[in-house]
C-alpha cells in the first residue's frame, strides 16, 4: 500500500465535475483506492462517497492506494486532485 496527501488548488474545491473525472480514471485500475479528507476515509471508485467528502480549496487530501498498479494509479490521481477545473 501506498499513501500520499495532495492539497486540493481548485478554488471552487472537488465539486461534481472533478469527482466524476476522478472517479472513472480510478475505477480504470485494479487496486483498492481510498481517499481520507478531514479523517473521513471513503471509496475512490464512487462519486457518492466523494461526494459526502465536502473536499473544498486547500483542502489536504490524502490518497492510499493499495494492490496492482498503484504507483500509476497514485500518478494520475494525484495529478487529477492538483488540477485546476473550469
Amino acid at each position: 500500500m501506498i499513501t500520499k496527501t495532495f492539497t486540493v488548488l481548485n478554488p471552487a474545491g472537488f465539486h461534481v465535475r472533478p469527482i466524476k473525472a476522478f472517479v472513472q480514471a480510478a475505477s480504470q485500475f485494479p487496486c483498492k483506492i481510498n481517499v481520507i479528507n478531514k479523517g473521513k476515509k471513503v471509496n475512490g471508485k464512487s462519486s457518492l462517497s466523494m461526494l459526502t467528502l465536502g473536499i473544498a480549496a486547500q483542502d489536504e487530501v490524502t490518497l492510499e492506494i493499495d494492490g496492482e498498479q498503484e504507483e500509476e494509479a497514485m500518478k494520475v490521481l494525484g495529478e487529477l486532485l492538483v488540477k485546476i477545473h473550469e
